[in-house]
């Protein structure tokens, strides 16, 4: 008698994923992505003017942890959400291994923490959770008991600036030296700590604004796609027009309108102009799969159109989506950056696109080469791991 062979089950994202391994430049491109991405939550226990602890005369105090919630040292809602981001990561890390010796299946738990962090985090960003509490100098009080012959000692993060500390003897930008190493800019503030705190912004604007014509994008193609007649025809007119305007220019156009711009008026400017690009590819896709038999099955079996649309056809449509989303991150952050530089965005965050802007104004070389590198850096690497994945996706390519 015949054996009878055994065929292991190899899912479509797993045959994806053996494929991008292959490719090298991917693979560090993806780690520097996730590094970005460390860097941006647990900023500040690397620059903060904030004393993880200090001591005078034996009585001490632990500021840290209050601080990071203090709307006048962190005025920007994203900086709130990513400190609170970075207080609950362990207590949801400990928890999902927690859960995961209990053998809960790992997409479950995965899915249910992040939302559960996300919704907490947002939650504790917005204003009426904050408090503004008065602002104090720990450097200014250490340096000034030293002085007078107290005991006293502290503990800060390696770089002693926030984004926003002004340095009283180095109110003219100041090239890079021992204290500042990159220097400082036209208010006497540490532009290395800037440049930390703006992978925040950057990779939130990348996000969030994404994510928001993505949304647009797939609701209006698949409904384009799916239904066809007047629906394709109206939507696809809508299409027409809005692809029509230059992308950037209409931004400019918008943001002129607000007078008091934050980060977020520039992801939803982003947002709202951007989502023609995803719609059409979703309706191609759309077009295509919907008289596949897999389609025809399910209408037979009287499932509804919404679940037809969400759980049976965009499933099958996301590869060349995601691809799309990975390129869209990189185009976000270079518009928000432009939008920076020429004085456009939001004032308070420390934007790699205002300092570029202040090194312009100032003709100093170290406020243009370290923000121009960052963002150039930032783009080629999400750019990379598109195309990576492209390719991956794409069976004509695989090795």
């Amino acid at each position: 008698m015949e054996e009878k062979k055994e065929y292991k089950k190899i899912s479509y994202w797993t045959v994806v994923w053996s494929q991008f391994s292959k490719n090298t430049i991917a693979l560090w491109g993806l780690g520097a992505i996730i590094l970005l991405l460390l860097q941006a939550i647990y900023v500040p226990l690397i620059a903060l003017d904030v004393p993880f602890y200090y001591s005078i005369d034996g009585k001490t105090e632990y500021p840290f942890l209050m601080e990071l919630f203090n709307q006048n040292r962190f005025e920007n809602s994203i900086d709130i959400f990513f400190n609170t981001f970075m207080i609950l990561s362990p207590l949801f890390l400990i928890s999902f291994f927690v859960m995961r010796k209990m053998k809960i299946a790992v997409s479950k738990i995965l899915i249910s923490l992040c939302v559960v962090l996300f919704a907490v985090s947002f939650f504790m960003s917005m204003d009426s959770v904050n408090t503004k509490k008065m602002y104090v100098n720990y450097k200014e009080i250490v340096a000034s008991a030293i002085k007078d012959g107290r005991q006293a000692d502290a503990l800060f993060p390696v770089i002693q600036y926030s984004y926003r500390e002004m340095d009283s003897t180095a109110q003219n930008p100041q090239p890079p030296s021992s204290l500042h190493l990159l220097g400082t800019d036209a208010e006497g503030r540490d532009v290395f700590a800037r440049m930390l705190y703006g992978t925040r912004i950057s990779m939130t604007i990348g996000v969030v604004a994404v994510s928001i014509y993505m949304l647009i994008g797939i609701i209006l193609g698949a409904v384009a796609g799916y239904f066809g007649g007047s629906a394709d025809l109206w939507i696809s007119r809508i299409i027409e027009v809005v692809i029509c305007f230059p992308t950037f220019f209409l931004i400019l156009t918008l943001a002129a309108f607000i007078e008091k711009r934050t980060v977020f008026h520039v992801m939803i400017l982003i947002g709202i102009v951007s989502w023609t690009g995803v719609a059409r590819l979703v309706r191609g896709e759309f077009l295509r799969q919907r008289g596949m038999d897999y389609v025809q099955a399910a209408i037979a079996l009287g499932i509804s159109r919404v679940k037809i649309i969400f759980s049976h056809i965009l499933p099958n449509a996301m590869g060349p989506i995601l691809v799309s989303a990975t390129f869209g991150v990189a185009s976000a952050i270079l518009t928000e950056s432009s939008l920076s530089f020429l004085g456009l965005g939001d004032t308070t965050a420390p934007s790699w696109g205002g300092i570029l802007n202040i090194g312009r104004q100032q003709g100093k070389l170290w406020l243009i080469l370290a923000p121009g590198f960052a963002i150039f850096f930032v783009v080629s690497v999400f750019n990379l791991v598109g195309e990576a994945i492209r390719d991956a996706m794409d069976p004509r390519l695989r090795q």
